[in-house]
């Protein structure tokens, strides 16, 4: 049972304003669900667009909610974690499942979603061919996510952190896995799917964002599992996103890395885009310890198909060494453990 969260006075009083108005109840109710932009929120509601964005400043301020930029549209969603959150998500427990406002929202919120998925699966269904053709050429995709997770393990992820997220395959994979999660990609239209996507399995556990997988829109040493699923071989410079993504790990943290190992399909760089055919063991091996991480497992998957057409999926597993240093230190400076050595 979760552990009652208390408040001073004044933070209590603080956090009962922002929520308690029936609009900005409204708004949280509906931002508890997933990402949605002022023009969402707009419709489901039938109010202005000052009027909305007047509510989401103020709960903005409360500490209550998330905005971020992608191009021109700015996304909000209910905050994840922190004292006032668990308050609302209290509160919002609290809300009788049969209001008529509340249950005429979500009706109107399905309606939102609806077309977003509409727009992502049009968008889909367009470069559907280009990529069946690629996974007819490696390993399965259900074998590589059973190799995912038995190599993650199964303890508890806090925070975990895809990098090129593109359909949110791993956030859905790993859901259950993990009490929050981040998406990341540079493709708008992608970021469409994989929040339809996201949608349709009904994940609130994970978000996903518009960002620069060399220069990452968060804070560093804020995630305990990070994944790059078949990225690196659309990059110029992947050493450069190996290195951004160990800042982004905690002490202790892992990377994992999905690719193809080194391949001769040269009409993959024009017909697919891809910058690299592939990448040895001591390549990535290499890059990842210049980031300062420890590699602790490198696996080939084959795809058993025959002849030259055939690749093979090969994952590493590293891990930011601090936490063991740290514990290393603390065992030498204690009299009795390190008596013990």
């Amino acid at each position: 049972m979760t552990d009652l969260v208390k408040f001073g006075l004044d933070g209590l009083v603080d956090v009962l304003k922002a929520a308690g108005e029936p609009t900005r109840l409204r708004l949280l109710a509906l931002l508890a669900a997933g990402d949605l932009t002022v023009t969402d929120l707009t419709e489901i509601l039938g109010q202005s667009q000052p009027r909305i964005s007047r509510h989401l400043k103020l709960l903005g301020e409360a500490g209550l909610i998330d905005r971020y930029q992608e191009g021109a549209w700015a996304y909000f969603r209910l905050k994840q974690e922190g004292k006032a959150v668990i308050l609302v998500r209290t509160l919002l427990r609290h809300a009788a499942e049969n209001d008529p406002i509340l249950l005429r929202d979500g009706e109107r919120l399905a309606a939102v979603k609806r077309i977003r998925a509409e727009r992502a699966q049009a968008y889909f269904s367009r470069n559907a061919a280009e990529w069946d053709e690629l996974r007819r050429l490696h390993v399965a995709d259900e074998d590589v996510d059973k190799a995912l997770i038995e190599l993650i393990g199964p303890q508890q992820i806090d925070s975990f952190l895809d990098l090129g997220t593109g359909t949110g395959r791993m956030l859905q994979l790993l859901a259950g896995h993990y009490r929050r999660a981040v998406g990341i990609d540079a493709s708008r239209d992608m970021l469409a799917v994989a929040r339809a996507n996201l949608d349709r399995s009904n994940i609130t556990a994970a978000s996903v964002r518009h960002g620069d997988i060399f220069n990452l829109p968060l804070e560093a040493q804020d995630f305990d599992l990070i994944t790059i699923h078949q990225v690196l071989h659309f990059l110029d410079q992947p050493e450069i996103a190996i290195n951004e993504a160990a800042r982004m790990l905690r002490p202790g943290g892992r990377l994992v890395i999905i690719d193809l190992a080194p391949h001769g399909l040269e009409y993959l760089r024009d017909e697919h885009a891809h910058l690299r055919l592939g990448f040895s063991h001591q390549t990535i091996s290499e890059w990842l310890k210049m980031a300062g991480l420890d590699v602790e497992q490198v696996l080939d998957l084959h795809s058993g198909r025959e002849g030259g057409q055939a690749l093979t999926v090969t994952i590493w597993l590293a891990r930011d060494p601090r936490l063991l240093i740290a514990a290393e230190q603390d065992r030498q400076s204690s009299p009795v453990l390190a008596g013990r050595a």
